[in-house]
């Protein structure tokens, strides 16, 4: 929460629930990550942000760009990105998507089956395509580890079809899980992919790029390693493994850039107690899972709340948004505490939710309309 939002807010005094986003942050984060990796080729994952503020910034700093979908390589190229600067990371992707993202220029995706393969070259033939493996994502608090990614053991077989196919084989790509809090993660993820660059290359396929994936963190609750923690373990492994030859590197951090940027202001809709001799309060808001923070499904992601009472006595709570379903209760167990002194009417604000929030939110779901958005 830094000065810059906190005068917006409290001069405009916007309507809630509403996100604003200051954009020298997301500068400042983009030159963190360049500084601590300066090997590595920034691709920042526009699912996490795709406001067009954010991306033409990362525009005019040189970054490079991981779309999910047509729609986000059409959000980029909007920004003044060429289709050099684009991959399309996304390993399910439709053919028909294929076709325009490719007849655009661009020319580097990912995939995990030979289904996708086929559909890459009929729809992009020639293309350069990179071969994502399924990786260990333990410790990251939003992990990914189950819908993508081949076993590593199917890499090499992929790889050699692709290239019968007329598609480039260009490399191996992996995620170690989203708001990875233990840099050790990667050590053997390039292990991984190491092995599987030198078994490529007894099979006449010299691959060229691996992509090291997201899951640098934002500030919430737990303390996270520096940035320079990353940098040096994600290196030092790089080096053990192919010395001085380094392949081209890729990262495509989300979160790490847009997350700390970016607060949503809540009103308290109510404040109750279930049963008269409850420890907990029930503490309502105006926005919740369904206007703009999912991420706290079973509690996983755990925003820092800053209140106008910080400071005072606090007690037990239970946080849930407005609408009327069981599913949007934010948090029950993971022992958040607020102020007694907290009314309805007070704003409060979670921190750090620059990242997966706006995107997320539904659209007219109980009538709720999605978050407000100001970019400053």
């Amino acid at each position: 929460m830094n000065e810059k939002i906190v005068r917006f807010l409290d001069m405009q005094q916007p309507a809630t629930p509403c996100l604003v986003v200051d954009v020298d942050v997301i500068r400042q984060n983009y030159g963190a990550l360049a500084e601590n990796l300066p090997q590595a080729e920034i691709h920042y994952a526009v699912k996490a942000n795709p406001a067009p503020q954010i991306l033409s910034a990362l525009v005019a700093l040189g970054s490079h760009f991981d779309a999910a979908s047509y729609a986000e390589v059409e959000l980029c190229l909007a920004a003044g990105a060429s289709p050099a600067q684009l991959s399309y990371g996304n390993t399910v992707k439709k053919q028909s998507d294929i076709a325009k993202a490719s007849k655009q220029g661009i020319d580097l995706f990912c995939f995990d089956s030979k289904p996708e393969l086929t559909k890459l070259a009929e729809a992009a033939p020639g293309a350069r395509v990179m071969c994502r493996i399924m990786m260990d994502s333990g410790d990251a608090q939003w992990p990914l580890s189950q819908k993508f990614g081949c076993a590593p053991g199917m890499a090499i077989d992929l790889l050699t079809t692709a290239k019968d196919m007329g598609l480039h084989p260009y490399g191996i790509s992996f995620h170690v899980g989203s708001q990875q809090i233990n840099p050790q993660q990667w050590i053997a993820a390039i292990e991984q992919t190491a092995s599987l660059f030198a078994a490529a290359a007894d099979s006449g396929i010299p691959l060229k790029t691996i992509n090291l994936g997201g899951g640098f963190p934002a500030n919430y609750r737990d303390d996270v390693p520096d940035l320079a923690r990353y940098g040096d373990v994600i290196m030092t492994a790089m080096a053990a493994q192919f010395g001085n030859s380094l392949p081209r590197i890729i990262i495509e951090p989300g979160r790490g850039i847009s997350g700390d940027a970016g607060v949503i202001q809540s009103e308290v809709v109510l404040i109750s107690r279930r049963n008269d001799d409850d420890e907990k309060r029930w503490v309502y808001l105006d926005v919740g899972k369904f206007g703009g923070l999912p991420e706290t499904a079973d509690e996983l992601i755990q925003y820092r709340i800053r209140t106008p009472h910080d400071g005072g006595e606090t007690g037990p709570v239970i946080i849930a948004g407005p609408t009327c379903d069981d599913l949007d209760i934010l948090y029950k167990d993971a022992a958040y505490a607020l102020p007694l002194a907290l009314q309805t009417g007070d704003k409060i604000e979670f921190l750090s939710a620059g990242a997966y929030t706006s995107t997320y939110a539904s659209i007219g779901f109980n009538g709720f309309p999605p978050l407000d958005e100001y970019y400053i």
